[in-house]
């Protein structure tokens, strides 16, 4: 139904115009009655429904909803498709419970595995984050129902959450954290953005002018609306002019109030007001216009969706002597707590009432002939008792598989804290090693949202990673243990050895008013490859049931122009004997540049289905952003001049093929010509080439000249080597370096005439 926006505003009051920039109550916006504006309802997600039955009612209980496995484990699967199933399966759960706006997805980077809400976010890396990000809002807004991306940005940790200021540098804060955020944003349409609590380089994100004007509406162009994540309002004005519409929750009149008094005494533009309301007018109505009256959904076929995903999210890391796939006819020791009462979704916000539960030793038990539980550990506290152990071990030696269930309690990790280490508790290792050392065919089954160490590897034949995985954890997991599904999950992030190990580690969660991302660019597997840090699991590894050839990669042009796209096809073929499906993953590696950048970094993946012996090939188009960093003179996408190498292969560790390709950049690095200019950049630009490389040259005629004053301490041999480093770090010299002693001759009017004409020449504006 079409509505004239501007109309109703007009007729508003300032008052109503105010009252619409904050809730109802918890969970809903303010309805305008005599102008036809309805109340539209927001609830908890992301992977699931989580409603409380009266929403304004705090104390009511939450509504019985299928629990998808976290995003942790649904980004593990790599599968676009399956993730949009997913989130349309819970659009239609918000229809029949009439909730017009999820709170979803979570992208931010996982900075570091301490994270205490990793569970609940996708990736380290932003292209996966991005696409799976996207995946999501298509799916859940394909029912007509809102998203709400969150948490906008850099909401890496839970320490000091609502305070904490993110000190990071623009090339990072693009390239890393704003960067998880685009495809959601820009390709998903959400409907909302929902803003975190921390401040990013000294503004809080609920009113900061570069986050949510500068990138989100001007660059990104979204039409949506803002909200604050609950109780992440600062100063109330401050963040109307910085592009929040909506506060949340509703904490009373005032700062109403202070919206109409800051109108009303000129503090505050009106306009700036009205546009704010047409954006949440927008959003209402489309909400409203989207319900679907009556609407029921089959619980039946959502917990079946919610096992095929948890069941494709799983990822294999270890399997020595295909001791997988499980035979029917194996006696198997079910060990574990988890076993009867899973560990299957993370704590705080996105806390889900399921619908059903299936326990891992039901399904087991329906599988095999032959199975018995021991807990080995108790479900609270971390502290091994002695008796189970020795009980679990009894049982292991009178079977033929012992499998464990273990991970992370609910206690280690949950929204609000951070965890501390990256172990295991004790009584869950010194279970495995017990265990191991007496049955020599176990295998560990995980239950947690962000890596464990894992000292005990060595001692057990096989590791299947189930991350959080849901209401069907159990029965997939089953599934994936006894082979009815294979297994062809792959990690999302890297898996470290040890905590110092972690790219993070020195900064991580920062001190009492701010943290510093020291790392940089260098997040994930980019801090490995650089670092040459070889990690327990590295970021895309995952094993299955059959095996894996990667036969040919080729690109339809070797050199282009960054106008321009190049297609790219791989082809992969399933050597095994069984069906499987395989994650091709393709890397951009930049073989030179004049900044630093990653080793490469992920810009394409695809999953694939083959039959045991089909091939098939897979199609990739590149663009310019594959081959970009984010220039900060330019404050912008860049993509310079050079060879690259375009890489496949299944894990971030192994890319056996390769093809490399040139690119010519059009585009101009800098905003205009200046005394510190380098000769690199010119030399890049056609229209500047040949002077910057007639003025480097006659830079490096004078220090040939002035080379003899180091000969007779050198030789001719040190005079040389010492020559080729000063050339090579001349290349990298600035223009201002022309009235300098090495480049001699030149005066300052001189070069200011040079850099003139050359602004000139390239239509900037000097």
């Amino acid at each position: 139904m079409k509505r004239n926006l501007t109309d109703i505003i007009s007729q508003m009051t300032l008052e109503e115009k105010a009252s619409l920039c904050s809730g109802l109550n918890m969970w809903q916006t303010k309805p305008v009655e005599r102008l036809g504006i309805p109340s539209i309802v927001m609830t908890d997600g992301p992977h699931g429904l989580r409603k409380q039955a009266n929403p304004g009612d705090m104390s009511s209980k939450t509504v019985p909803a299928t629990c998808f496995p976290s995003g942790a484990g649904l980004a593990s699967s790599w599968d676009r498709e399956l993730i949009r199933e997913v989130g349309a399966a819970i659009g239609e759960e918000c229809q029949q419970e009439d909730v017009q706006i999820i709170l979803g997805p979570a992208v931010n980077i996982k900075r570091s595995p301490l994270c205490g809400r990793n569970f609940e976010y996708f990736s380290e890396d932003p292209f996966l984050s991005s696409e799976m990000g996207a995946s999501h809002v298509k799916g859940v807004q394909s029912q007509g129902v809102g998203t709400s991306v969150k948490h906008f940005a850099a909401n890496n940790q839970e320490t000091l959450r609502n305070s904490i200021n993110a000190v990071v540098d623009e090339r990072t804060l693009n390239e890393i954290y704003l960067r998880s955020f685009e495809g959601p944003i820009i390709e998903g349409d959400a409907w909302t953005v929902m803003c975190a609590y921390n401040q990013v380089n000294g503004d809080y994100c609920s009113e900061n002018d570069y986050l949510l004007n500068q990138v989100l509406k001007q660059r990104w162009g979204h039409g949506g609306l803002v909200m604050t994540d609950w109780g992440a309002i600062n100063e109330r004005v401050k963040g109307l002019k910085a592009g929040l519409e909506l506060e949340m929750p509703y904490v009373g009149p005032e700062h109403d109030r202070m919206i109409v008094e800051a109108v009303q005494s000129g503090e505050l533009e009106e306009a700036v007001l009205d546009e704010a309301v047409r954006r949440l007018l927008t959003v209402i109505f489309k909400g409203y216009d989207g319900k679907k009256e009556g609407f029921t959904y089959d619980a039946e076929v959502h917990h079946q969706l919610a096992r095929r995903a948890a069941a494709d999210c799983m990822v294999l890391l270890k399997n020595e002597g295909s001791l997988l796939p499980l035979k029917p006819e194996q006696s198997v020791a079910v060990i574990g707590a988890f076993a009867k009462h899973p560990r299957y979704q993370g704590g705080g916000s996105s806390h889900i009432t399921p619908t059903r539960m299936d326990a891992p030793f039901d399904a087991i038990a329906g599988m095999s002939a032959d199975c018995a539980f021991a807990p080995g550990y108790l479900l609270k506290g971390g502290e091994a008792d002695d008796s189970l152990i020795e009980e679990a071990v009894k049982l292991a030696q009178s079977k033929d598989v012992a499998v464990i269930f273990a991970g992370l309690p609910d206690s280690f990790e949950s929204e609000g804290v951070d965890r501390t280490r990256l172990d295991m508790p004790s009584s869950h290792i010194r279970l495995i090693e017990a265990v191991a050392a007496a049955q020599p065919n176990t295998v560990v089954v995980l239950s947690n949202g962000s890596p464990v160490t894992m000292p005990w590897l060595p001692q057990v034949q096989a590791v299947l990673e189930g991350y959080l995985g849901g209401q069907a954890t159990g029965s997939a997991a089953a599934d994936v243990l006894y082979g009815k599904v294979n297994p062809s999950g792959k990690l999302a992030e890297t898996f470290p050895v040890r905590l110092e190990q972690t790219p993070a580690f020195l900064n991580f969660p920062g001190g009492k008013s701010e943290v510093t991302y020291g790392e940089g660019l260098f997040v994930g597997y980019r801090y490995y490859e650089a670092k040459k840090e070889e990690p327990l699991f590295p970021f895309g590894y995952g094993l299955s049931y059959t095996t894996f050839a990667y036969e040919d990669i080729r690109a339809d042009r070797t050199s282009m122009k960054d106008t321009d796209t190049v297609n790219v096809s791989v082809t992969v073929r399933n050597t095994g004997t069984v069906a499987g499906k395989e994650i091709v993953q393709l890397y951009v590696k930049p073989l030179e540049s004049h900044v630093v950048r990653p080793v490469k970094e992920l810009k394409g993946f695809a999953k694939v289905h083959l039959q045991p012996g089909e091939a098939k090939t897979v199609h990739f188009v590149l663009d310019q952003r594959a081959f970009a960093y984010f220039n900060t003179d330019i404050h912008d996408w860049f993509a310079e001049s050079g060879a690259y190498d375009i890489v496949a292969g299944p894990s971030s560790a192994d890319t056996p093929l390769s093809v490399t390709l040139s690119l010519e950049s059009t585009g101009i690095p800098f905003r205009k010509v200046g005394r510190n200019t380098k000769f690199y950049e010119l030399m890049a630009i056609p229209e500047t080439a040949a002077f910057a490389k007639e003025a480097m040259e006659g830079s490096l005629e004078r220090l040939k000249q002035m080379g003899a004053m180091f000969a007779e301490s050198m030789g001719d041999d040190g005079i040389a080597e010492l020559f080729e480093a000063v050339v090579k770090w001349r290349k990298y010299d600035a223009l201002r370096s022309l009235s300098g002693m090495m480049g001699g001759g030149t005066s300052e009017a001189d070069l200011s005439k040079i850099i003139d004409d050359l602004n000139t020449k390239l239509k900037l504006n000097s």
